[in-house]
């Protein structure tokens, strides 16, 4: 076991969520430790946590993250021989003062009022989200599908080199803001104005046949496939180690969920495939 994350991030984007899913991956988390010992408890890790994927620090739920330091701690990490990455979930200012107020949870910045409190929250680690190899934004997601995209992009098959993540969603609720590269599919023919494939999804076959018969879906395809198979070992070779791509449709359900499966199924090895807004009506 030589693969560290290190998780952190805004006050109620998710940690504890994401803890959980990557417990249930298989990997041995340690949360809420000093940073000065992570780099000591990492050397000293237990026999069993050599068999676990990873090893996983949650940083921050108090809300004390120094960004200098943690910063510095990954840097050692690596100069250890680890492969160390850092992790940084987000959400829109609004979503979360909409969970603080929801839950009546008390802000771990002390502030005049909630939103000032993320504000300064959110100036105060802008250094890592510069540094981070991943970014997560959890605004558009509920508690099972944060765990079930954790659980897809961490668990014990993927290896340490580089992670894909193929999302479908919706224009209707937002564009991912943690994508790497979005396209859009939206010039598509809609299956949903044909009556007998409107309450079924990209997944079934029916509709995945209805969106790939055409031909500028096939075209689609194969022009996203040829740039991704010269484009992927071009980011591997800057040093990239996660690589995010969200398809969009208007409602997230048919074109995009298709599009998405196939272009997972053409790359191969390695990739997980995201369906964000596939289960809303």
């Amino acid at each position: 076991m030589n693969e560290i994350l290190i998780v952190t991030g805004m006050s109620g984007a998710g940690r504890s969520t994401v803890s959980a899913a990557l417990e249930d991956a298989g990997w041995s988390v340690i949360d809420n430790l000093p940073l000065e010992l992570i780099s000591r408890v990492s050397e000293l890790a237990s026999p069993g946590a050599a068999e676990a994927t990873g090893l996983a620090f949650i940083v921050g739920r108090s809300g004390g993250v120094n960004p200098d330091q943690l910063i510095r701690t990954i840097a050692d990490l690596r100069l250890q021989g680890f492969v160390a990455k850092l992790l940084f979930l987000d959400a829109p200012d609004d979503v979360l003062v909409s969970r603080f107020e929801g839950n009546r949870r008390r802000h771990p910045v002390a502030a005049s009022s909630v939103a000032n409190a993320i504000q300064g929250e959110r100036n105060l680690l802008q250094p890592l989200v510069e540094h981070a190899d991943l970014n997560i934004d959890t605004g558009a997601l509920n508690t099972n599908q944060l765990r079930r995209r954790i659980a897809e992009m961490f668990n014990s098959v993927q290896s340490s080199s580089m992670r894909i993540n193929v999302m479908s969603f919706g224009y209707s609720n937002g564009i991912p803001r943690d994508a790497d590269l979005v396209l859009d599919c939206r010039f598509l023919p809609n299956p949903h104005w044909v009556e007998e494939l409107r309450p079924r999804t990209g997944l079934e076959q029916e509709v995945s046949d209805f969106v790939l018969s055409h031909d500028d879906a096939q075209r689609f395809v194969g022009d996203l496939e040829a740039m991704l198979t010269w484009q992927i070992p071009a980011f591997a070779k800057e040093g990239k180690t996660y690589l995010s791509i969200a398809i969009g449709c208007t409602g997230g359900k048919h074109r995009s969920v298709a599009i998405a499966e196939e272009i997972a199924r053409r790359i191969g090895v390695g990739v997980t495939v995201f369906h964000r807004d596939v289960e809303r009506s």
